[in-house]
């Protein structure tokens, strides 16, 4: 037998631990509220008062499938931490999320986000929060959270949840959720259920591996921007500094009770999603009936879907896969931008001879549909379809986008919608913000929509949400339904026909070594500048090439019948390059001219573009 790789070794015995210990933990959790309708926290790092103290109410119907904890009074003596490892804490920012590593298993990832890590940030958002928003003294401030399916969910709950009720504010514990959930927690108004929370908390990490994990903040104006997370993170730092020290512990924590409760929140956020449709078509109570519609949420938080929105509207959803949470995903990578994910839901949609299929990122804020003949709508098909449901809508919009769309796609909205189409900058945050802006100075938009599968609405609170996007398509199917039509997803099919899509799309990452001379100790992101700087002025002198007469974001260029797109990473030491055509000659041409382009520059790895202009 051949020897096993180290890193293989480690990700096998984490996946078998992990399952096994879900198993001992879901029959351990049974046990535990049978007996003692309580849940402590993981390493036991809040001290409980004793269930003397515990307040036991009664559930809603919200409720009926959680277990309440109680308050818990958080300014009680921690367990003892030692040796806490030296963190730096803004290398945790991810544009406008935090991400780290939670789980070891994987070779030259190192664990920086712990449980004391997380309660300091929890900590450090809290501090934030009542910066930031005023209390009017009728109760305490209350912060929402909710995990997806990844192994390290719950842990990081438990800690991050420390962090804030230790401040002093309420919490309230979701469980697994999805994203647009977490924010749409801050806009509800049901005391039943602690809504409005004044704050959310999204434990996820999209689509990346297992051992990833992360955290996404809200309020009820939306999600946090980059300098609000570099923010929370520099308090985060300075009360994880102190987490050694048990008195200036102790004397950080807010004084009196903070509650933690348990509300099972998806329930009502899937009810609004059915009653959205419902609305859509006359207020049918079954307007999907006789559909046969399948999910597959790649074992993320997505396979409420299925039973909680579809089933309730009518649909048939036999052959929906991977709606089971998995935090190691053994199927595929739930991410619709992914070649294998999509395989997958469109082998599912002809296998069953389905008239619909849809998949859903980890978190859910992403999504991506399949038509009965297997034609996918994703990336740049996905907006030309939100696009034509929109601009039937409101006709004339402006629909936001990100950098890389295609050309066919800026003359599908305007020549064939009559909508006007704003290419700006990647970033799911960037592109929301952006048309938020456009409307403040007077451009109506009611669609910013990234190829990722990231795609907001005005009428939904700008809430990147995947699950609304495939409501939206939902009441397209059952609208048609009731105006008579029929054909099943081919009223879908039929909306984005007349878009132009190109022979040959490709993305090639070329990377800049950090370590080279070349860089002579400066930031990547200087040199990068510089490389495009570079390629801009060589193509103003090329009477072959033209450069986007209006562009936000690094150097686009048409020539030889498509165009490309070379800009510098939101995040990382690469310059992605964007390359569409009309066949893979011109495409070839379209490379080489950007490698003659870059070749003074030494510290950028060409590589991948090599390999392409050389097929």
């Amino acid at each position: 037998m051949a020897a096993i790789s180290g890193k293989v070794f480690q990700n096998i015995n984490v996946s078998q631990c992990y399952h096994q210990s879900r198993k001992f933990s879901n029959q351990y959790r049974r046990d535990c509220f049978s007996r003692f309708n309580l849940l402590p926290f993981d390493g036991g790092k809040v001290a409980w008062t004793g269930t003397s103290s515990m307040q036991l109410r009664t559930f809603s119907t919200h409720q009926i499938n959680f277990i309440n904890r109680g308050p818990v009074h958080c300014n009680a003596a921690p367990s003892t931490i030692s040796s806490l490892d030296n963190i730096d804490f803004q290398k945790l920012q991810n544009g406008s999320d935090i991400r780290g590593v939670a789980v070891a298993g994987v070779e030259g990832e190192p664990v920086n986000l712990t449980e004391p890590v997380a309660e300091a940030i929890g900590a450090g958002f809290a501090a934030w929060l009542l910066e930031k928003k005023k209390a009017d003294g009728s109760r305490r401030f209350r912060v929402s959270i909710g995990h997806d399916s990844r192994i390290s969910a719950e842990k990081l709950q438990d800690a991050i949840s420390q962090g804030i009720a230790g401040a002093g504010l309420d919490v309230i514990q979701y469980g697994l959720a999805s994203t647009p959930a977490m924010f749409n927690s801050t806009l509800t108004e049901d005391e039943a259920i602690f809504c409005p929370a004044d704050g959310s908390i999204m434990i996820t990490a999209s689509h990346l591996p297992f051992n990833r994990n992360g955290f996404k903040f809200f309020t009820n104006a939306g999600g946090l921007g980059k300098a609000d997370i570099k923010d929370i993170l520099g308090r985060a730092a300075e009360f994880y500094k102190n987490l050694n020290n048990r008195d200036d512990l102790k004397n950080s924590r807010g004084k009196g009770s903070a509650t933690i409760e348990k509300v099972d929140y998806m329930s009502v956020y899937a009810s609004d999603l059915v009653k959205a449709v419902r609305k859509a078509a006359g207020n049918k109570e079954k307007p999907l009936e006789g559909f046969h519609i399948v999910v597959d949420a790649g074992n993320g938080a997505g396979g409420f879907f299925a039973a909680k929105v579809l089933e309730p509207l009518g649909a048939i959803t036999s052959g929906s896969q991977f709606l089971e949470p998995d935090g190691l995903f053994p199927n595929h990578i739930p991410n619709p931008e992914d070649k294998t994910a999509m395989k997958a839901i469109t082998e599912a949609v002809l296998q069953n001879k389905a008239d619909l299929g849809i998949i859903f990122d980890t978190d859910v804020d992403r999504s991506a549909a399949v038509d009965s003949n297997g034609r996918e709508f994703n990336r740049n098909r996905l907006i030309a379809l939100m696009s034509s449901i929109v601009l039937e809508e409101h006709p004339g919009t402006t629909i936001v986008t990100d950098s890389v769309t295609s050309d066919g796609l800026t003359l599908f909205i305007e020549k064939k919608l009559g909508g006007k189409h704003h290419r700006f900058k990647r970033g799911y945050k960037n592109v929301i913000d952006e048309a938020i802006r456009l409307n403040s100075v007077g451009e109506e938009s009611h669609l910013a929509i990234e190829t990722s599968g990231h795609g907001a609405l005005k009428e939904n609170h700008w809430l990147d949400d995947g699950a609304y996007l495939m409501v939206k398509i939902l009441n397209k199917l059952a609208s048609a339904r009731a105006s008579g039509l029929g054909g099943g997803s081919q009223v879908l099919t039929d909306l984005v026909d007349g878009l132009q899509e190109p022979a040959v799309a490709v993305e090639l990452r070329l990377k800049i070594n950090q370590n080279h001379p070349d860089l002579q100790g400066g930031p990547f992101r200087d040199y990068g500048e510089a490389v495009l700087k570079h390629v801009e002025n060589l193509v103003a002198s090329d009477p072959k090439l033209l450069k986007a007469p209006v562009n936000y974001e690094g150097v686009r260029v048409s020539g030889f019948g498509g165009w490309f797109l070379l800009r510098l990473s939101l995040h990382d030491p690469v310059l992605p390059l964007n390359i569409e055509a009309p066949s893979h000659d011109d495409a070839i041409k379209l490379g080489l001219t950007v490698l003659a382009a870059v070749k003074e520059f030494p510290a950028l790895d060409t590589s991948a573009l090599d390999k392409f202009v050389q097929v």
